[in-house]
């Protein structure tokens, strides 16, 4: 699980593939692109923005992605579910994954 939307890998999973892609040095032992390992990992919502919230399901998929608040903390987004359902194209299936679903699944609970 990566916090406040996976940071700076997923904000710029395009720079990380093209090293990965234009130098041997940037490949370490990874034999496919950077993109294709982030895409195992959960990243939370906590991005403040829907335009990069929306970046994230578009690239990662809405079932690598788990609601986040910072609470209590004062950096806590205020309105995590007005967040979600703030994003452009929000369908009830991927805003059901989003507050709680990918979560359940995630850490295997059984409700």
């Amino acid at each position: 699980m990566a916090v406040h939307g996976g940071g700076y890998l997923a904000g710029y999973s395009g720079r990380i593939d093209h090293a990965w892609g234009a130098r041997e040095d940037a490949h370490a032992n990874l034999p496919l692109p950077p993109t294709h390992y982030l895409r195992q990992v959960y990243l939370d919502t906590i991005v403040f923005t829907p335009h990069q919230l929306r970046y994230m399901l578009d690239v990662f998929g809405p079932d690598r992605i788990l609601m986040g608040t910072d609470y209590p903390f004062d950096m806590a987004e205020h309105d995590p579910i007005g967040h979600i359902v703030s994003v452009n194209g929000m369908d009830d299936t991927t805003m059901k994954a989003l507050s709680g679903g990918n979560a359940i699944k995630a850490l295997g609970l059984t409700v």
